[in-house]
């Protein structure tokens, strides 16, 4: 029997394990018309998987804008589609938001085909507060932006979810560090799903030394969990240090800015100390 035609199908897929792909899922991309791709090669493998034939089209960041109408007509035109990312949840971090913005604009049917998605895996085996979160996908490239990023949710009271390429992770947990300093709790979820999947907790600066002494743990894909925002006193406390530490280092060597705020502010000189050479302040000295 095939499924009713003209729907919109939003198919989350496997993050590793092909095993995860539930039985709804099967039944959708084995009777629908097409499927939109994001990696027609990463989705060919896995219909090969189930002994699926599906017509299939890439549908990703450089195509979505001009491919939407095309796909539009076909639903207008009656035929059924299923839209695939590359692994997970569509529209999470992947492409999808074009198509399905416009397709609910005109009025179609749109149906959610619920199943993995990196960000609830990783949080439901963190062990960090789960009450409330705010998924923040991937974190600028450029330090600047990426430390202002930061900033912009360093009060945010839930668990804070990122998405990040190994190679750039140990950038951007020294960017945590320096930002929000080094007494929340992180996670960082490796591999999910796959063979050689990964849990590691800590502090920024206990999992900045995994990583450093453990190349293999800067391999594959990662979501970092983030402690959220601790009382607010002590969240206060600290940005007055961050801004204490900024306006004495504008006159004097960071070693003695970092002993001056320390005997200011109650933190610990060396913390701040580090902390100022992560953010790159302090004048040198003669």
């Amino acid at each position: 029997m095939r499924q009713q035609a003209g729907i919109l199908y939003v198919v989350a897929t496997p993050i590793g394990n092909l095993g995860d792909l539930g039985e709804r899922a099967r039944l959708v991309l084995g009777e629908v018309d097409a499927i939109a791709a994001e990696d027609t090669r990463a989705t060919r493998r896995l219909l090969a998987h189930f002994g699926i034939s599906a017509k299939l089209i890439a549908y990703h960041d450089h195509n979505e804008s001009e491919l939407t109408p095309r796909l539009l007509d076909m639903l207008d035109s009656g035929r059924s589609l299923a839209l695939v990312s590359d692994a997970g949840t569509p529209l999470i971090s992947d492409p999808g938001y074009t198509l399905v913005a416009a397709a609910r604009a005109r009025g179609l049917t749109i149906v959610p085909i619920p199943g993995a998605s990196a960000v609830i895996c990783a949080l439901s085996a963190s062990g960090l507060p789960s009450d409330r979160f705010l998924f923040l996908g991937f974190p600028p490239r450029a330090q600047a932006r990426r430390r202002a990023w930061i900033e912009s949710v360093a009060r945010e009271p839930g668990t804070l979810v990122l998405y990040e390429s190994a190679k750039r992770a140990l950038e951007t947990l020294r960017d945590l560090r320096a930002v929000l300093g080094d007494q929340r709790r992180l996670v960082i979820a490796r591999e999910l799903t796959k063979q050689f999947e990964t849990f590691l907790l800590g502090s920024a600066t206990t999992l900045i030394t995994r990583l450093e002494s453990d190349p293999e743990q800067q391999l594959g894909e990662m979501v970092i969990l983030v402690e959220g925002c601790p009382d607010s006193e002590t969240q206060t406390a600290h940005n007055e240090s961050i801004r204490v530490l900024r306006i004495l280092s504008e006159s004097m060597p960071l070693r003695q800015a970092a002993a001056l705020t320390a005997r200011l502010t109650g933190s610990k000189k060396n913390a701040l100390y580090r902390l100022g050479l992560e953010l790159g302040l302090g004048v040198k000295s003669p």
